[in-house]
């Protein structure tokens, strides 16, 4: 139980690095080279695994936050059909809701690391 515990504050890192692979490999895929800088978003996070921050992973943890929050807005006004959204779109919001929830969950608990580290 304190191994899990113990590498368990690691977790939302290597959520979005995996996040961030597989969005690479998608878009290199179809796009090839102009990939490449794809993977600079995942420099924080593997900063984070290096040498752990507490002003990084806080800002990260908010900085998710937020886009999730406002992904999540998103999902609600196509759930209420207030803005018109194609088809091609739909199928996307499907496998994006898993992601997006993934992404606001993982936000959370970035920031309760780091609260839970200030304050102890």
């Amino acid at each position: 139980m304190r191994i899990i515990s113990k590498y368990s504050k690691f977790t939302p890192y290597l959520y979005f690095l995996a996040m961030i692979a597989y969005w690479f490999t998608d878009v290199n895929r179809a796009e090839g080279i102009s990939a490449y800088p794809i993977l600079l978003f995942g420099i924080p996070f593997v900063w984070q695994l290096i040498r752990p921050s507490k002003k990084l992973n806080f800002s990260l943890g908010i900085v998710f936050v937020c886009l999730s929050s406002y992904l999540i807005l998103a999902y609600l006004f196509d759930a209420l059909h207030i803005v018109e959204i194609t088809d091609r779109v739909k199928r996307f919001l499907i496998l994006g809701g898993f992601f997006v929830l993934g992404n606001f969950i993982m936000s959370l608990w970035m920031i309760r690391n780091s609260i839970k580290k200030e304050f102890s």
